[in-house]
């Protein structure tokens, strides 16, 4: 059985899957010079790839399982060639897309460190001390949101499972075997995930009320009220409202006061969706516009966001520490004895058994940098933000629909006179224009009344002024270009 001769396997031992460290030494000194030229061309790179491939994914669907092994350069020179370069270039300064999600270098560090030294995670015994430091990260969340000392969590794959364990927990506590008849409140605005944790929580369509938003697509607190009051003339239990720290859609923040007050009134769990805007909590001059964040029964936020994280960190905190626990824990005549309850034990706060250390991400990232400089982009992403509405609002033909409540604005171009088909079609016109020029990539949304809005969301931790700045002059260029056609 032939391997390449680089892994340094025992050609005698065809069941040898060892790779000495030597061996690993020189695999790894082949990477990290591609992955060296690959950051450094990164602000060179089209902000979005050619992803136009669907011949491309048809020939790969045709691969074969390999029979035997293949030199590892081999591998590389398609990756970094044909394959990377046909993708979003999600890393880049110039992806002003969806949410950013960084991928700062450190945890690339962590990642390799974690996968090598390979440590079990999902219980406590397994590696006492590195699931404390998991637990470390999580009290620092709390901490920086304003949670109490009872608080435990979880940190997640993203934000869709945290509020997926949140939307469980809150049923348990709330419901107990009262399912069926169980209601819950968001907005017309909320992330997809609401509405797909709800469903594999066991909370059928027919009992999630999607609540109409304000001018600023925040939700109506009245709105709330009267459905919640609706609900328990008919004979329902209602017991989740799930609010919006910063939409996906425009950045809009609810009224998480309000929100908490009538659920405290009322008895209703408080789940907030932070993942996106939640980590602005640490910027001073972001907090009033995230009153009420710390009031949450529940928050779930997404590191690999306002952290700069690679995808697949999101976190989940509970107020009261014991209703997650109770919600999720169990074990197995194989498994050791749950930890003591001031440990954090993973397996006894979250569905997963076999997971990765994934806490290594987040903790040794904080332990390199150090929060402030954290709080100090997040203040820069804002910033930006600003300036580019400003700029971009001042432009002739563009309305700004949703002034940065964040570091998101939502905005259209338009004519007078122009009815709402040809408002949409100018603005995913611009989009297009914008896009084509490659230095920056943007989304765009339809909000409730049909409008389609063109977005910018600054997030990703190498987009600085200049590139912002080049944003603001493709829109201004796009702008004119399109209006003068008629």
């Amino acid at each position: 059985m032939s391997a390449p001769p680089e892994l340094g396997l025992r050609p005698d031992d065809p069941a040898d899957l060892d790779i000495p460290a030597e061996a690993f030494e020189g695999l790894v000194a082949e990477l990290l010079p591609r992955l060296s030229a690959h950051l450094r061309s990164l602000p060179e790179q089209p902000a979005v790839g050619d992803v136009d491939a669907e011949a491309l994914c048809r020939e790969l669907a045709r691969q074969p399982a390999p029979e035997q092994g293949t030199a590892f350069r081999e591998l590389l020179e398609p990756y970094f060639a044909d394959w990377l370069p046909r993708s979003f270039t999600t890393p880049g300064p110039g992806y002003l897309a969806f949410i950013p999600g960084g991928g700062v270098l450190s945890s690339a560090l962590a990642d390799l460190l974690a996968g090598v030294t390979n440590r079990y995670t999902g219980v406590w015994q397994a590696a006492p001390a590195l699931v404390q430091l998991e637990a470390n990260a999580l009290r620092w969340l709390a901490e920086w949101m304003g949670f109490p000392a009872s608080t435990r969590g979880l940190l997640t794959t993203g934000g869709s499972q945290a509020n997926f364990s949140a939307v469980v927990t809150a049923r348990e506590d709330r419901l107990g075997e009262h399912l069926r008849e169980g209601v819950l409140y968001t907005s017309s605005q909320a992330h997809l995930c609401v509405s797909k944790s709800a469903r594999l929580a066991g909370v059928l369509p027919d009992r999630v009320r999607r609540l109409p938003v304000d001018a600023a697509f925040r939700m109506r607190t009245d709105a709330l009220a009267d459905a919640v009051a609706a609900d328990r003339r008919a004979g329902l239990r209602p017991f989740l409202v799930v609010s919006s720290a910063g939409t996906t859609n425009t950045g809009a923040v609810d009224p998480l006061d309000e929100i908490a007050d009538f659920c405290a009134a009322e008895s209703l769990w408080h789940h907030v969706d932070g993942a996106y805007g939640a980590c602005f909590q640490l910027v001073p001059e972001l907090r009033p516009t995230l009153a009420g964040l710390s009031r949450a029964d529940s928050l779930a936020l997404d590191p690999h966001k306002g952290f700069f994280l690679p995808y697949g960190n999101g976190a989940l905190l509970v107020r009261d520490g014991a209703t997650l626990r109770a919600a999720h824990a169990g074990t197995a005549s194989y498994l050791p004895d749950p930890a003591a309850e001031e440990f954090m034990d993973p397996a006894q706060y979250g569905p997963e058994l076999s997971r990765d250390f994934r806490g290594l991400r987040l903790w040794l990232t904080l332990q390199l940098f150090g929060v402030a400089r954290f709080r100090a982009a997040l203040s820069e992403k804002r910033a930006l933000a600003v300036h580019a509405a400003e700029r971009i609002a001042a432009l002739p033909g563009v309305e700004l629909v949703a002034p940065p409540q964040l570091s998101l604005f939502g905005f259209q171009l338009t004519r007078a006179g122009d009815t709402l088909e040809q408002r949409n079609a100018r603005t995913r016109a611009l989009l297009a224009g914008v896009n084509a020029r490659q230095r920056v990539f943007l989304t765009g949304c339809s909000v409730d009344d049909g409008r389609f809005l063109a977005r910018v969301c600054v997030l990703a931790f190498r987009t600085r002024a200049e590139r912002v700045q080049a944003c603001v002059d493709d829109v201004a260029a796009v702008a004119a270009e399109l209006l003068a056609e008629g």
